[in-house]
């Protein structure tokens, strides 16, 4: 039997009448990049709490490098990593300060476990004497990491790494995270960018405390059913109102530049055959009727194009399931 570097087991936690997370289970392997994807209020932070056991759960049971992370919190915590989704290092600190207390914290030194951090604190060391409260969101979030790395953890916690970091720095560090997989280092990583769930080897699809999916971020958008178009006209707004009333079970919602407009589906589709199901057909033949539909509403400058499902357009139709 394979190994879990994390296991959940029907954990449940509640403040007062709200239930932060519900019955929530998974596991996740050895040298995987697992994420936790939902907005905020969806419960990533306090599975983060207890699983780093910052926080008791009110039932269940979860362990950590096999860990139980109640019982043996004290060792637990001398194996996993964890970057909070806010700045927390010392901000009156230097850059090389910052690395040291918690290399010292671990009992261990910077130079014990450099090469682990090297290509991540090349980019910090001009910085190194600068103090961290003056460092750029992209660059703190750099130190960070480098800090929760410091001790060579077997297993990384990130909550929300990119809240607040410009894409381009986001990119860097979702690059990063994929050289630390290659280092045997486990990576939950929890965020509410749906887009980063495709950098995730499994992902888990959290909405007010409970999992609605888990699979890869390729299986997860494979399920999805419905004919799936993009559209667009000169007022945006009301064409999003239109489609809606387009016919019984329409769904539309902004993405971007477009609106994505989900028709009922009329057919599952098969996993091996290649011929053209009744949904492909009904794909093929409703772009036409669509843009007429909207030339009836009075649509200008009106663009309607096939499209394929994201992680986000999943997301919303679990949470309308």
């Amino acid at each position: 039997m394979q190994t879990k570097s994390i296991k959940a087991q029907n954990l449940s936690k509640a403040y007062g009448p709200v239930e932060a997370v519900k019955n929530v289970s998974f596991d996740v392997r050895p040298g995987e990049i697992f994420g936790l994807i939902g907005p905020d209020g969806a419960g990533k932070t306090t599975l983060f709490r207890i699983l780093t056991s910052l926080l008791l759960p009110d039932t269940g049971q979860a362990s950590v490098d096999g860990l139980d992370v109640v019982q043996d919190y004290k060792l637990l915590r001398q194996r996993i990593g964890y970057m909070p989704g806010r700045f927390s290092l010392y901000q009156d600190l230097t850059v090389q300060e910052n690395l040291q207390f918690f290399a010292n914290v671990f009992g261990t030194t910077i130079e014990k476990n450099y090469a682990l951090i090297r290509d991540i604190y090349v980019q910090l060391e001009p910085f190194k004497h600068r103090r961290a409260g003056a460092l750029s969101g992209g660059m703190k979030q750099k130190l960070a990491l480098c800090c929760a790395l410091i001790h060579k953890p077997r297993v990384l916690f990130l909550d929300e790494p990119g809240t607040g970091v410009d894409p381009v720095s986001r990119k860097e560090f979702w690059e990063m995270l994929r050289r630390l997989r290659d280092s045997d280092i486990t990576i939950l990583v929890s965020t509410a960018y749906m887009d980063e769930a495709e950098l995730c080897d499994r992902v888990a699809l959290l909405q007010k405390g409970e999992i609605l999916a888990i699979d890869t971020p390729q299986g997860i958008t494979a399920n999805y059913q419905r004919p799936l178009f993009a559209a667009r006209s000169d007022d945006m707004y009301r064409l999003i109102t239109d489609l809606r009333a387009l016919e019984p079970g329409a769904d539309c919602y902004a993405f971007g530049e477009y609106a994505h407009l989900a028709l009922a589906a009329t057919a599952t589709r098969p996993t091996t055959s290649t011929r053209p199901t009744t949904s492909s057909r009904r794909t093929s033949n409703a772009i036409p009727k669509i843009q007429q539909y909207l030339e009836t509403k009075g649509h200008t400058n009106i663009e309607v194009l096939n499209t394929t499902a994201t992680i986000e357009d999943c997301f919303i139709e679990l949470m309308h399931n």
